[in-house]
């Protein structure tokens, strides 16, 4: 059975995000769906809440998994909540996944300090997309450099998201995921600060840490991010029998 890949993006960004990464699966012939969680994208006129973030992926997984075996892959936001999601105690259909500039846990100093600065350039005119696009043009290649913003920025979901995040429960979700598992980080990237502990309570898990890159290593090394993606299909086609089934 062919392996079917579910994307989800981080905070304020959308589907758009995964554009590169799902040319390059398209190309390999690999299914792939990138979703919009609520408040983003095209559903930016819901409410964010996580039981609706956690429905959209639930239902993308489901749906996936009729056909093959699924890849479930998280930015991250989208890495923390697939996170929680992949190690609940039902056991989802998740056949692997991979976990990109999400290992930190979501709370304390560090949570507040980041809802403060998000605060502050919300409070900027036009929300600070001057200084947005700025640095995306100074760190991100031309073939995707627009893709974070073209569904949209997500504004009015940012805070009521990040506050979300502090009742994630990761470290218990982590010790009960029993799937191969990636964790991709940039080498510059600032939620770095607990990836030690997350692959230590993740036994299957491998940690893949891009020279040179900040916490967008999907759209500033796309070529490496997309052969995480290959390394991570290779293993589940290997790892699934002829009957259809993870062994």
């Amino acid at each position: 059975m062919t392996v079917q890949v579910v994307l989800v993006h981080g905070i304020r960004t959308s589907a758009t995000m995964w554009r590169a990464q799902v040319e390059h699966l398209a190309a390999r012939g690999i299914p792939v769906q990138a979703l919009d969680l609520p408040g983003h994208g095209t559903r930016m006129a819901e409410t964010f809440t996580l039981e609706g973030a956690f429905a959209a992926i639930d239902e993308a997984v489901r749906e996936a998994a009729t056909r093959g075996p699924v890849l479930l892959v998280g930015h991250s936001m989208g890495g923390l909540i697939c996170t929680e999601y992949v190690g609940r105690e039902d056991r989802p259909p998740v056949a692997g996944f991979i976990g990109a500039s999400c290992t930190s846990v979501p709370r304390g100093v560090g949570l507040t300090a980041y809802r403060l600065i998000a605060r502050g350039f919300d409070a900027l005119p036009s929300h600070g997309i001057w200084f947005t696009k700025r640095m995306l043009a100074r760190t991100l290649p031309p073939e995707t450099r627009e893709d974070f913003g073209a569904g949209g920025y997500a504004f009015t979901a940012q805070d009521v998201a990040l506050r979300s995040l502090s009742v994630l429960d990761l470290l218990a979700a982590l010790r009960r995921i029993d799937v191969p598992t990636w964790f991709v980080n940039g080498q510059y990237d600032q939620l770095r600060v607990n990836e030690r502990l997350f692959c230590r309570l993740v036994p299957q898990a491998e940690l893949i840490v891009v020279p040179r890159t900040t916490h967008l290593v999907t759209a500033m090394r796309p070529a490496v991010f997309n052969a995480v993606l290959d390394l991570s299909v290779a293993t589940l086609e290997h790892e699934v029998a002829p009957s259809g089934r993870v062994v």
